[in-house]
């Protein structure tokens, strides 16, 4: 049985592992595997702040990242939260943890070996994530911004809703977008983020929400 083993970024050999020790590997290992994939760091879900999401097409993988100085304090916490956001959710451990971290995870999380050998770091697909039954859609689509959530309107064509809450318009597009088309839409937007642009269209959007609203409430004293 072939090994999904890899070799990867070359380091001097030591004994443990850091988290910055694990990371730019760790991503060098994913696009080899999964091909096109989109890597947002330290994004916040829920209570927790997720080290990795792995953004495929159709498709959000949360990472968790234990290197060998962590422990499991916060790890029942985080699966919950990962859980509510990701599609699919792994583990990736140093050395240390790789024999016990199962006991504390749910049984569809899949786990990552991560090991220092003398040529380089060694990661190992030692369990692979089984689909998530705990998501949650309206918060996966919640990650989106109000104008990537505004251009799926556009693309399903349907109305604008400029004047509503971004809570208002995630259950609109939830009760009208078929959940297989609008993963592959919540993914192409993802990838399309441009973190250098996106502070002046949200600037922008909040402006036409306000305008909108002060218009309403003009209308609505008229009457």
């Amino acid at each position: 049985m072939q090994s999904d083993a890899r070799i990867v970024h070359p380091r001097w050999y030591s004994r443990m592992l850091y988290d910055k020790d694990i990371r730019e590997p760790l991503f060098d290992y994913l696009e080899e595997k999964y091909g096109k994939i989109r890597i947002l760091e330290e994004k916040c879900m829920g209570r927790s702040r997720a080290d990795v999401v792995m953004v495929r097409p159709g498709l959000l993988v949360g990472i968790e990242i234990k290197s060998d100085a962590d422990t499991y304090a916060r790890l029942k916490r985080q699966t919950k939260d990962y859980d509510c956001f990701c599609d699919e959710n792994y583990v990736a451990v140093g050395s240390t943890h790789a024999m016990h971290v199962s006991e504390h995870i749910p049984e569809w999380w899949g786990i990552i070996s991560v090991e220092q050998m003398e040529h380089g770091i060694d990661f190992y697909e030692v369990r692979g994530a089984k689909a998530n039954p705990k998501l949650d859609m309206k918060k996966k689509l919640g990650i989106l911004w109000r104008p990537e959530l505004a251009n799926i309107q556009k693309i399903n064509r349907m109305p604008e809703y400029k004047q509503k809450s971004k809570d208002f318009v995630i259950e609109k597009i939830l009760l009208n977008i078929p959940q297989e088309l609008l993963q592959r839409q919540i993914s192409e937007e993802l990838f399309e983020r441009d973190y250098t642009m996106i502070e002046a269209e949200i600037k922008q959007f909040r402006e036409n929400y306000r305008g909108a609203k002060r218009k309403r409430k003009r209308y609505a004293a008229r009457r």
